[in-house]
């Protein structure tokens, strides 16, 4: 059944399930990349979230290929600030609309929905690299613009640098997921308080929460952890808690694929739950994770298997 839910974020509005689109020119070529993001427009999902540093700069380009002529119909978000190559890289007002030029050519696309800071720069003035931002958007060139890796007090800081009537952060885009729950002590609250959309990344602890990692089996072969990516989540205490994450979806007639995606829109603050995939079963899997309405004695449950300090 194709995602029929939307979120807002600034004014745009977003499927409540998006596409990551870090495998693309890294795990997947040109072919392979046009088959996940099918599989995701037939599925109803209409938010593709990109960066310039992905497959090596490639990402963007699969992208634009794959999308073509519906490029119009879908909301496309991309990121700048991560070290493309000794040149390109942080957040000065020059280099960020470099960054966007690059971006755009690369997407193949005269605006951009959403544009990201990658991760802070703590060299720059905020208020400078948001000016820069802001003649974008004036320009037509960005709709939106967020930032991705903030603390609370840095999007507090950002937000009291933005002048009257100018862009200002309308997302943030960190880690969140039932394994790692470090947003709930201080990003969540002030977002809230900013009216900022929260994005979660790696939503399913890199697989953890798919399911396929269970105690005393034999790891899969040819996935990220077992590849050596975030292989030091494989602790015991991890795999205890999938086992028993897992017995309470099953107990639902629900999957922890399902429980992992429904679970993080429970929050109010949460727009989009954007998930990598590396074939179109994963991305049909992925649109239809986000169905289950959690009650409050749900989430308390949850709560006690994952406690808030995990």
């Amino acid at each position: 059944m194709p995602v029929h839910q939307f979120r807002r974020i600034g004014s745009l509005d977003v499927s409540v399930v998006g596409l990551g689109c870090n495998n693309f020119g890294r795990r997947l070529d040109v072919k392979a990349t046009a088959k996940v993001v099918k599989a995701a427009l037939d599925e109803g999902i209409n938010f593709f979230d990109t960066a310039d540093v992905y497959g090596g700069t490639a990402s963007e380009e699969f992208l634009a290929k794959a999308l073509g002529k519906r490029r119009e119909k879908v909301i496309v978000a991309t990121k700048f600030g991560m070290k493309v190559d000794d040149n390109r890289k942080g957040a000065r007002p020059e280099y960020v609309k470099q960054a966007c030029e690059d971006s755009l050519r690369r997407l193949r696309t005269d605006y951009i929905d959403l544009y990201q800071l990658h991760t802070p720069d703590k060299s720059v003035p905020i208020a400078d690299t948001l000016g820069a931002l802001d003649d974008l958007v004036q320009e037509g060139k960005v709709r939106e613009i967020g930032c991705s890796n903030f603390t609370a007090d840095q999007l507090h800081e950002a937000d009291a640098a933005v002048q009257m009537g100018c862009a200002r952060f309308v997302s943030v885009q960190n880690e969140y997921s039932l394994l790692h729950r470090e947003p709930g002590k201080g990003v969540l609250a002030e977002c809230a308080a900013l009216n900022i959309s929260f994005i979660p990344y790696f939503p399913l602890a890199n697989g953890l929460l798919t399911g396929k990692y269970r105690k005393n089996q034999p790891l899969p072969q040819g996935s990220r952890i077992t590849d050596g990516w975030h292989s030091e989540l494989l602790t015991e205490e991890n795999l205890d808690k999938v086992e028993q994450l897992i017995a309470f979806a099953e107990s639902r007639g629900h999957t922890i694929l399902e429980l992992a995606f429904s679970w993080l829109l429970s929050r109010e603050m949460v727009s989009s739950v954007i998930a990598g995939a590396t074939s179109p079963e994963q991305a049909r899997a992925n649109a239809n994770a986000a169905e289950w309405d959690l009650t409050e004695a749900e989430l308390e449950q949850v709560n006690r298997i994952v406690p808030l300090h995990s």
